[in-house]
């Protein structure tokens, strides 16, 4: 189930469906986006509907992501905060993405820089779902391309849009993991809302009058290590630099399709 606008018609063939999946919990093996029983569908459209129609009169910008980036013991650590004018569910959706949607920029071939290629529920358990993921990130150097296959288990909280990564296998990477949350942003809540700011998104569509848009605040950690034989420099240099560009590259990729998605 997708709470997309633009690409809800959409589905990768390589996500596998409910009578499909190998489960270690069959009794509820379904792949969410985000598990419908944790929000109101009706709710974020509705939502939706307002940003698009916002930015028809008074388009929205979306600032970059701050990046910080420090180095302790060996391990990279990124500390990521950015914003989208996009429900929390929508962006939740745009990390996911099991139906493979077109959040990246895709190349003269029509890949995606990131591409899911597979999507496996390996246990459900109320708004907890655990996933096993199969990615593909493009690469383009001095004429050639090819494709760095990235195979991720992300532990996910569809009631509290949080979740936390791990890599079950990547090439050049001795460790790769992380984390992210995204949280409501009450964006219209000093115009409506005063003198009393809302603490939650109920009261905030009272004291806005249903008129409030409600975007997503993004915090994300990402820690890498190269491989211990890559680990030593310059080689460990330019393989972090290259995985602190790239990553800022995908999120640039995320910012520019929260725009567009805006624009439906």
């Amino acid at each position: 189930m997708s709470v997309i606008p633009r690409f809800s018609g959409s589905i990768n063939p390589h996500v596998e469906e409910p009578h499909e999946v190998e489960s270690k919990n069959p009794a509820s093996n379904s792949v969410w986006a985000v598990d419908p029983k944790y929000y109101d569908l009706a709710e974020v459209k509705k939502e939706s509907k307002l940003w698009r129609a916002a930015e028809k009169k008074h388009p929205w910008y979306d600032a970059p992501a701050k990046v910080k980036v420090t180095t302790k013991k060996g391990l990279c650590h990124l500390n990521i905060e950015f914003k989208l004018g996009l429900p929390p569910e929508a962006v939740y959706e745009m990390f996911t993405n099991p139906n493979n949607f077109p959040f990246f920029k895709e190349d003269k071939d029509g890949r995606q820089r990131l591409e899911n290629k597979s999507t496996k529920v390996l246990k459900k358990d109320g708004p907890r779902q655990t996933t096993e993921v199969e990615k593909a990130l493009s690469w383009n150097f001095l004429g050639c391309s090819g494709d760095i296959p990235i195979h991720l288990i992300i532990h996910e909280n569809h009631k509290n849009l949080t979740a936390k990564y791990t890599t079950k296998k990547m090439i050049l990477m001795k460790v790769f993991e992380g984390s992210w949350k995204v949280e409501p942003d009450y964006v219209d809540q000093e115009r409506l809302c005063k003198p009393r700011l809302p603490k939650s998104r109920k009261e905030y569509k009272i004291c806005s009058g249903g008129q409030g848009k409600v975007g997503s605040k993004v915090i994300m950690e990402q820690i890498f290590q190269p491989s211990s034989l890559l680990n030593l420099p310059p080689v460990s240099w330019i393989i972090c630099g290259i995985t602190i560009r790239t990553t800022k590259i995908l999120l640039e990729d995320l910012r520019k399709a929260g725009t567009s998605l805006r624009k439906v």
